[in-house]
């Protein structure tokens, strides 16, 4: 039927018109009436198609065929043989048929029920012929498309019918498509027709169910109502915002999820703005491949930079900021992305190089078949051979065309990989070599990212604060990251310097035989003592003597006690948390010489010491975008390869902002030199130790006191700092506080402070610890605590005058309940009401403060000031939520955090900004910090510095960190041990600025003249509290106001008062 010659110089099949395909095709074109007989020619037209040349004439034909309007028996003649050919010839003629479909659905909705009919059928054949092969859809789904914007119910149904199926044999070419499906079935669940409707929703379901995504799965059926009824989307954008994605985020995802934000960035609301937002960031953080976002960003960045733009609401507004960040990175990174040869038109390239010029047609097919494969990250072999032989053996043998499957699969997957860093040529053993996904409750941290490990090199490990450094280290310990060796290939060992506190009375040597991990091992004594002796510890008298109790130790000497049962494990991967924390300049070089001693054991450390990880660091490992990106060498060299990281050296980069409430007011207190607390001639010896800590120390802190305490580990200066504020009880010397002064303590291992408060938010420990409106965590210092001989001396009775019926006055012997809380202004001091025994509050009388000391109700006259000094702050800012939420935030603790999450799932870096925001919302005078630089990073720091210059009360801090310090503190307190291993200390600082300072006047804040909002909301106007006048002023006042009287003039309100 067909005559052939091979060419001689292609060597391709030159081909001659088929006589017998002309002659059928004449006979449908004319119109055959019965089906029978239209299927028969059908069939005989299908035995003739033999060559790529043949199915590219007839195709035209038959389309004309079907086209033809006059000839019902010639359309439905057309449809017959379309469904022979499929079902005869196979995938063979598929590249050629295809073009042959959209005539095929438009038939469907012929005026003529014959036409219609044999359209069904052949939309069956289709159906069946397209479903063999996966990669088929991605040629198909155009023309689907396409079909469902006709004006013919029946033709829209069947492509919504087809894509339903394509949905469970081809779910990944669906799924990849899903940013032209969902606009286009969206719009078809509203039609007018119930039978297209229908067939959209069930076809919306089905391709929904392809993303893959199982974050999204439990959800679908809210989703897909809410696309299908408009008044249904900020509750389901609630739903979402509250739901944990862990799974990569793909653009089926993406496409689902796409309209409901842009519709919800349209509604009025602020809410569910930032709830919109909160849905962007989340997904967004898992797109690892940018230009699977880039189609859904030309509409997504204009609607959430109109957002944070329009919200009012300041909180709501930064997370809408944070959210049009993240989607500009990603906009970024996808226009940066180097193309990849995979598209269809470079496939077909490759085809073209391969195998020469072969037919087009046939070509293209193949290569958007091939091109659904890569989409569906489909290498085998044997798939990608039944994607191209059966279409390329029209035109060319087949042999070579299954020869070039594997090579070509393989070549495809190299070009689709993306790029990765650049291997490590390092020739270290490697000790890991894992990818894994990790989380911290519902946030999550690290998502499909690479860890390698080799040994005997130590890591810096960088990332913001909450970003899961030390989460990922005691994952690493716990054995709780995938794919990482076990404990009895490569043992890990977390370490940790704080002491438990049930253990604390034990010595240094016991407590490390009591560690679990070192019972399992069966260290003996001997070993520990060894060990301990390595890292500096002595057996004779002193701060480093390995028999003291480990509750005595400084930070310092906790850092090495940790280190010293670290090593007794034998450990091959060391993972530290701050190592330098605590540690005084010469114990940091201690450290940096034992790290590069250990020659065989890998180091991985979290340290915002910045000349540490410099000296130290062989390698950086940075937490960027939930990767761990890795870097050879150390932290100058990262910075110099990504200037970004600048905020690890320098303050001043810090884009973080920090500020504390400032100071209220102080009745009384004129000057900023004027004494608040004092010390004087005081010595403390720790109960179980010979000698004293500290001796004669004696200091003075004022509202204008900027001081930086420094010395050696173990020199005493957070003992001096307990005695200070109370939380200790000098054995000689004396201690004073301004009755009215509010002092704000955050201790050095800060988070004794919130340890028995983890399952609170940070929002409602602060709301529980000024519940009563002083400061819950002060009544627990040693100072307040009443001694045997001050309960007998409040026993004791005294004479009171009591005034009788008759106005006669008797003194009667009364002994006092307890102090009401009343105070009131005398000379030399003041009066507090006092209740007495078996007498009622009507009883009660004010006793002068003097006579109150000797009877030895000191403390109790502390906590009554304390608590009148309180009520100054509780008028200008109620203890409500949002108040604390508010003050949270000032000191750099977002609303997610602050209200939302409890105190354990925070990191280190959060946790201390709870401890300083509690210890802030009582508007100190002073502030005592002791190591404030401990866990926060160069960001935090920056910002606290700030706040800490901003601040107009008194500040004394402890750190270790120069360059903090320095900066901020004029003033010094050097502690340093002598020859006898007792503390004592000398000051330095800058003469004449102290000297200036000192006469400063207070300019204190009135808070009375603040607006306020109360627990409702309301906003309660404030109103200035009355000068009051010294006796000079109010002498010339009276006088004033006497003229006027006598001049007959009016007196105002103004002059009465």
């Amino acid at each position: 039927r067909c005559a052939t010659v091979r060419a001689a110089a292609g060597g391709h099949t030159a081909v001659r018109r088929p006589v017998a395909m002309d002659a059928i095709m004449e006979k449908i074109a004319a119109g055959i009436a019965e089906k029978e007989a239209a299927q028969a020619a059908g069939k005989e037209l299908a035995e003739t198609l033999k060559t790529a040349e043949a199915y590219e004439t007839l195709c035209p034909a038959l389309v004309k065929a079907a086209s033809d309007k006059k000839k019902t028996d010639a359309r439905s003649a057309a449809m017959y043989a379309v469904e022979a050919i499929c079902k005869e010839n196979g995938s063979r003629g598929e590249p050629f048929m295809l073009g042959v479909y959209p005539t095929v659905l438009e038939a469907l909705g012929d005026k003529q029920k014959e036409v219609r009919a044999a359209g069904k059928s052949a939309v069956k054949a289709f159906k069946k012929l397209t479903s063999k092969r996966k990669g088929c859809c991605a040629a198909v789904m155009p023309m689907l498309l396409e079909a469902m914007k006709s004006s013919k119910w029946q033709t829209k149904e069947a492509a919504l019918t087809q894509l339903a199926a394509f949905s469970e044999t081809s779910p990944q070419a669906v799924s990849y498509a899903m940013p032209d499906i969902v606009p286009i079935v969206c719009e078809l669940m509203w039609d007018t027709k119930e039978d297209v409707a229908k067939a959209a929703f069930d076809a919306m379901t089905k391709a929904a169910g392809t993303t893959g995504n199982k974050d999204l799965d439990p959800l679908l059926p809210e989703l897909l109502a809410a696309l299908k009824e408009p008044t249904k989307v900020p509750e389901t954008i609630h739903v979402l915002a509250s739901t944990t994605f862990v799974q990569t985020v793909q653009r089926g995802a993406l496409a689902l999820v796409s309209p409901l934000l842009q519709r919800g960035y349209n509604e009025r609301k602020d809410i569910i703005k930032r709830q919109c937002s909160v849905i962007t960031s989340n997904m967004s953080k898992l797109v690892e491949a940018p230009e699977e976002a880039s189609p859904f960003l030309p509409a997504l960045l204009p609607a959430v930079g109109k957002a944070t733009e329009e919200v009012a609401d300041p909180e709501a507004r930064g997370v809408c900021e944070k959210a049009y960040e993240q989607l500009k990175r990603i906009d970024e990174a996808a226009k940066a992305a180097k193309p990849r040869a995979t598209d269809p038109v470079s496939i077909k390239g490759f085809l073209k190089e391969k195998f020469g010029d072969l037919n087009e047609t046939v070509l293209s097919h193949a290569a958007a078949c091939c091109c659904a494969l890569v989409q569906a990250k489909e290498w085998d072999p044997t798939v990608w051979e039944k994607h191209m032989e059966p279409y390329l053996k029209l035109v060319t043998d087949s042999q070579p065309v299954k020869d070039f499957a594997k090579p070509f699969s393989e070549k495809m997957e190299e070009e689709a990989r993306p790029a990765e860093e650049e291997e490590d040529a390092d020739a270290a053993e490697l000790l890991c070599d894992c990818k894994f996904t990790l989380a911290y409750g519902s946030k999550i941290l690290l998502h499909n990212t690479n860890l390698k490990l080799r040994r005997g090199l130590k890591y810096g490990l960088l990332g913001g604060n909450d970003s899961g450094k030390t989460t990922l280290m005691r994952a690493i310990a716990n054995e709780q990251v995938e794919g990482f060796p076990d404990s009895s290939q490569v043992k890990c060992v977390f370490v940790e310097a704080d002491i438990l506190g049930e253990l604390s009375h034990l010595s240094c040597v016991e407590y490390i035989l009591e560690y679990p991990g070192i019972k399992e091992m069966g260290a003996t004594r001997e070993s520990v003592m060894a060990r301990l002796t390595e890292v500096g510890f002595i057996e004779g008298e002193g701060v480093a003597c390995m028999l003291n109790m480990v509750g005595t130790l400084s930070g310092g000497w906790r850092m090495k006690l940790a280190l010293a049962r670290a090593m007794l494990q034998n450990a091959d991967v060391l993972l530290m948390d701050e190592p330098t924390n605590h540690l005084d300049v010469i114990n940091v070089k201690w450290v940096m010489d034992y790290f590069a001693s250990l020659t065989s054991v890998t180091c991985v450390m979290v340290s915002h010491d910045t000349k540490f990880l410099d000296t130290v660091c062989s390698n950086i490992l940075r937490i960027q975008d939930l990767k761990l990106k890795a870097h050879k060498g150390n932290l100058s060299s990262y910075v110099e390869k990504h200037p970004d990281a600048m905020s690890f050296f320098s303050f001043k980069a810090s884009k973080s902002k920090m500020s504390f409430p400032q100071p209220g007011f102080l009745e009384g207190v004129k000057s900023k030199g004027k004494p608040l607390m004092k010390m004087a001639n005081c010595e403390f010896t720790y109960p179980g130790n010979q000698k004293p800590t500290i001796v004669n120390i004696t200091c003075m802190v004022s509202l204008a006191s900027r001081v930086a305490c420094v010395g050696q580990n173990g020199a005493g200066k957070s003992t001096m700092i307990k005695i200070l504020t109370g939380e200790l009880v000098p054995q000689v010397g004396d201690v004073w506080n301004h009755p009215n002064a509010r002092i704000a303590y955050v201790a050095q291992h800060a988070f004794h402070h919130i340890e028995n408060h983890l399952t609170k938010t940070p929002n409602e420990y602060i709301q529980w610890r000024y519940q009563y409106g002083d400061d819950r965590e002060g009544l627990a210092k040693d100072s307040m605590i009443v001694t045997d001989e001050e309960k007998k001396l409040k026993q004791q009775p005294f004479l009171v005058d009591i005034t009788g019926p008759n106005g006669e006055v008797v003194r009667i012997k009364k002994q006092i309940e307890e102090l009401y809380g009343g105070r009131r202004n005398v000379k030399k001091g003041y009066e507090y009401e006092c209740k007495f025994m078996n007498t009622g509050p009507e009883g009660n009388q004010y006793v002068h403060m003097d006579k109150l000391l000797k009877l030895g109700w000191e403390k109790d006259i502390k906590l009554v000031d304390e608590k009148i000094a309180a009520r100054d702050r509780q008028a200008s800012r109620p203890l409500t939520k949002a108040n604390v939420e508010q003050h949270l935030g000032d000191v750099g603790l977002e609303a997610e955090y602050a209200t939302h999450t409890r105190i354990s799932a925070l990191s280190g870096g959060q946790k201390v900004k709870v401890v300083l925001a509690a210890a802030m919302w009582n508007q100190p005078h002073i502030v005592i910090l002791d190591e404030p630089t401990n866990y926060l990073d160069r960001d935090a720091l920056g910002a606290l510095a700030g706040a800490i210059e901003e601040f107009e009360g008194g500040v004394v801090m402890i750190t270790h960190n120069d360059e903090f310090c320095r900066q901020l503190c004029p003033e010094r307190w050097v502690l340093e041990r002598g020859s006898d291993n007792i503390g004592r200390m000398s000051t330095e600082g800058d003469p004449e600025w102290m000297k200036n300072v000192l006469k400063q006047d207070v300019n204190f804040k009135d808070a009375a003249a603040e607006d306020r909002v109360d627990g409702m909301g309301n906003v309660i106007k404030g109103k200035a509290r009355k000068k009051k006048l010294s006796k000079r002023e109010a002498k010339k006042k009276q006088k004033e106001r006497e003229a006027k009287i006598a001049a007959g003039l009016d007196v105002t309100s103004t002059d009465e008062d």
